[in-house]
């Protein structure tokens, strides 16, 4: 086996869900069905508090890992997998194609159901906010309240902040990558030039040409332009220079001369091969409208009040669509509000696609920020509880429905004053007790929500205990930390 064949997720498949009800877009359109096609990595723990969403770029689909069944390699395949930055050992990771692709996703090559044809330009205009609408429906699908993080790139960078703005109660950490808060009017210009491009090309037909030739040249043309965006003046000296492609001396013709121009034709001709040219209509003119400050009705502050999450914003030093002052500028708007934000550059020529290659910088950057290495990370909230005068089918009722064996004992003020276990129970029939005040445990061993995740782990050995009541500065109970969410961070061999 290859060191590739290793450390990947292996051999995965897309995956469909369709919402029939749909979903209502920011201009008002409802749009219905919708299916979306996604990607899953690793597998989901038991109370689901390991999900990381991964938002893909302009033009990427939900394949971000793994090989799929053509041997198409992950886009963001450096960065996922096991023992990775976004370790699928630990980690459920789920990946989109956005709303408006054209990767299974309901974009304008779908069928309209009520002419029979693909959409073409009856499509309605997207916003990111309805991009990460749909995302929100498949993760209620899949029954996750709260995910892990939120962690994108450029266009998928928009989509992170948008889920910080929109669902801020969903999201516990956030990576936004070399992005902006609202889109410039340099960006804006380049994909302006690209639609233009695209439908000036004869083929495009007003977007109706899914049963014809489509408007390849334009597509082609579009790409070539936005790829020179991703690229650095330093990236494209190093890697071409002046360099003739194919000849020692100039041919004093219009055919391609130096191996710039080669490259940027291949990338042209590669991308209309996968790609549909009215979905870079639509996701370009998405991103033209992002504007977390809804035109300056309200200050990017604002926006961010309500944000929860402690986030990690990653510039790019050679980055000239999104310059680093951009990112900045989210950090300072971010700490405006007390958020706990970091942030970190690239060291990198690449340009803005550096987080697509620089993968020692990128796994060591992002692993250590997901490193789950506090209680607080990994424990279970919002567990059930019992009070001192409940009876003991009560207790027993909820151990069944709940699958657990442990049932911390508060107060009416939410102190912890004693825990319940599976083995209290078989005492109390022995016993014939009827309250849970007659078996429980007073003197319990606990930890604080900001312990080390050994300092629990540890605890457990010692007293061979599955699981541990989780308490806050104020001696109030926060939850509780069990074997099995340990195992997932510090790895089976830690409890033989």
């Amino acid at each position: 086996m290859s060191d590739y064949e290793e450390d990947t997720v292996g051999l995965v498949e897309t995956q469909y869900i369709t919402f029939e009800e749909g979903v209502q877009l920011t201009s008002g359109f409802i749009l219905k069905p919708i299916t979306i096609a996604y990607e899953t990595y690793g597998e989901l723990n038991k109370d689901k508090s390991n999900a990381i969403l991964v938002e893909p770029t302009l033009t990427a689909d939900a394949h971000v890992a793994g090989i799929n069944k053509e041997g198409q390699v992950g886009w963001w395949d450096m960065l996922i997998g096991p023992n990775k930055a976004i370790d699928t050992y630990q980690y459920f990771v789920i990946c989109t194609n956005v709303l408006g692709g054209c990767k299974g996703t309901t974009g304008p090559s779908s069928i309209n159901p009520k002419t029979k044809k693909p959409y073409g330009l009856d499509f309605p205009v997207i916003t990111i906010e309805d991009m990460v609408k749909v995302q929100k429906m498949l993760i209620d699908y899949l029954g996750i309240r709260k995910l892990y993080a939120v962690i994108g790139g450029s266009m998928g960078g928009m989509q992170a902040l948008q889920w910080l703005v929109d669902y801020p109660e969903y999201v516990r950490k956030a990576i936004i990558i070399a992005t902006s808060a609202r889109s410039s009017p340099m960006c804006i210009a380049f994909n302006q030039v690209g639609r233009v491009a695209i439908m000036s090309d004869p083929n495009w037909n007003g977007g109706d040409y899914y049963d014809k030739e489509p408007p390849r040249a334009g597509l082609a043309l579009a790409r070539m332009i936005g790829h020179i965006t991703y690229l650095s003046d330093s990236s494209m000296r190093e890697k071409f220079g002046r360099k003739l492609q194919g000849k020692e001396s100039y041919g004093y013709d219009f055919n391609i001369e130096f191996q710039v121009e080669s490259y940027l034709q291949y990338k042209g001709a590669h991308f209309v091969k996968r790609f549909d040219a009215n979905s870079y209509l639509y996701l370009t003119r998405a991103v033209d409208y992002f504007d977390l400050t809804n035109n300056g009705k309200r200050s990017l502050a604002e926006a961010f009040k309500n944000v929860k999450s402690k986030v990690l914003v990653i510039g790019i030093t050679s980055d000239w669509l999104y310059p680093t002052y951009q990112q900045k500028e989210i950090v300072l708007a971010l700490s405006a509000n007390n958020v706990d934000v970091t942030y970190q550059e690239l060291e990198s020529d690449y340009g803005h696609d550096a987080f697509l290659v620089e993968k020692g910088q990128m796994n060591y950057i992002v692993k250590n920020f997901l490193s789950k290495n506090k209680v607080r990370d990994i424990m279970m909230k919002g567990i059930k509880v019992l009070k001192p005068e409940d009876n003991i089918e009560k207790a027993a009722q909820i151990m069944l429905n709940e699958s657990v064996t442990h049932l911390p004992v508060v107060d009416d003020d939410n102190q912890l004053i004693g825990i319940v276990t599976s083995w209290d129970l078989c005492k109390a029939i022995t016993g014939h007790y009827s309250k849970i005040e007659e078996i429980m445990t007073r003197n319990v061993i606990t930890v604080n929500l900001e312990d080390d995740i050994h300092v629990a782990a540890n605890k457990m050995k010692k007293y061979d205990f599955s699981a541990l009541p989780v308490l806050d500065n104020n001696n109030k109970l926060v939850g509780m930390i069990n074997v099995e969410a340990i195992t997932t961070v510090l790895g089976k061999s830690y409890f033989p």
